[in-house]
């Protein structure tokens, strides 16, 4: 069998493959840096869908934890006096603590409201009373939370205009 070529020159020709032009090194490189830019980008985009998603559920979680907490409040408020110190009474108290402590924990806070300037980004206001110019808040029905900034409820309160 005879090769076309002899070895010394097909070494030749490989050594002249192997050494691309510095056209070609800058073009590759300018790609393996647009492909890292836009892998920080991904990771970046997706870390932020994780934390949006994340956020989601957690309100989505509280929503639907509301009206329990609402009605166990409601409980907790017409509590007859002769019961204060029935243990079941004091149960469903601690209940009442402990879901509240979860709240605080997941970063859930009640909006406050009594004797502050009504907000209307963060109270829902069903009725007004007096002749003054200046909205203030005189009762809660039913307590408002937010979620760091985003507002999960409003508090509806009722206004005395002073």
């Amino acid at each position: 069998m005879k090769k076309n070529q002899n070895p010394k020159s097909q070494k030749a020709s490989n050594n002249q493959l192997d050494v691309p032009s510095n056209d070609k090194v800058a073009e590759l490189t300018a790609d393996l840096q647009r492909l890292q830019a836009e892998l920080i980008n991904y990771k970046t985009r997706v870390e932020s869908e994780k934390a949006m998603l994340s956020q989601f559920a957690k309100v989505n979680v509280v929503k639907d934890l509301l009206p329990v907490i609402d009605d166990l409040e409601r409980a907790l408020a017409h509590l007859p006096e002769d019961l204060k110190d029935n243990k079941w009474a004091q149960g469903a108290q601690k209940v009442h603590t402990r879901l509240q402590a979860q709240l605080q924990k997941m970063g859930v806070t009640a909006i406050s409201a009594i004797d502050q300037p009504f907000d209307p980004e963060l109270h829902e206001a069903v009725s007004a009373e007096g002749d003054g110019e200046h909205q203030v808040v005189s009762e809660v029905l039913q307590n408002g939370y937010k979620l760091g900034d985003s507002v999960i409820r409003h508090a509806v309160v009722k206004l005395i205009n002073k």
